[in-house]
């Protein structure tokens, strides 16, 4: 029986899970997205999301306790450097799992792990409603013909 004994083992002994995770955070964080099995992508959630939260805080024993997990300087640098300006003022949540499909060879379910981008970075246009989107396109057929007509009598003149 499994009892008291949380989190998934992922069918690895400890030294190679917790090896496995830590490269995958690396290349997390490297990355800014990765593709991996669910299990996975829920284990290393927040894990991910205690380095965004070390990083946040930002003095030298944060920095060296995520050290001490990354496996690249360059990529601890980035955390405490670039990324973390990005969640300021998020509290949490800095890492979306996205479910994609399943694998082909074995049938696994396979998602999409990323960084969420700054708030109000890629915010998309709000679409007109179609009736000042039909009066737009009449408009500027008319300034077409317009113009059209107004260089064929400029040629003729000519």
């Amino acid at each position: 029986m499994r009892h008291r004994r949380a989190g998934r083992n992922l069918s690895r002994e400890t030294s190679h899970r917790l090896s496995m995770l830590r490269n995958m955070m690396t290349s997390l964080f490297r990355h800014e997205q990765i593709e991996t099995t669910d299990a996975k992508a829920k284990e290393l959630r927040p894990l991910a999301e205690k380095m965004i939260t070390l990083a946040k805080r930002g003095d030298l024993h944060a920095r060296r306790q995520a050290l001490a997990v990354l496996k690249d300087k360059t990529v601890a640098h980035r955390l405490f450097d670039e990324l973390k300006d990005r969640y300021l003022a998020r509290q949490g949540g800095y890492v979306r799992v996205v479910k994609k499909e399943t694998r082909k060879g074995d049938g696994a379910p396979i998602s999409i792990i990323q960084l969420l981008p700054e708030e109000g970075a890629k915010k998309k246009a709000k679409k007109k409603p179609k009736k000042e989107a039909e009066k737009d396109r009449k408009t500027k057929s008319k300034e077409v013909k317009d113009t059209e007509a107004g260089s064929a009598e400029s040629a003729e003149s000519a």
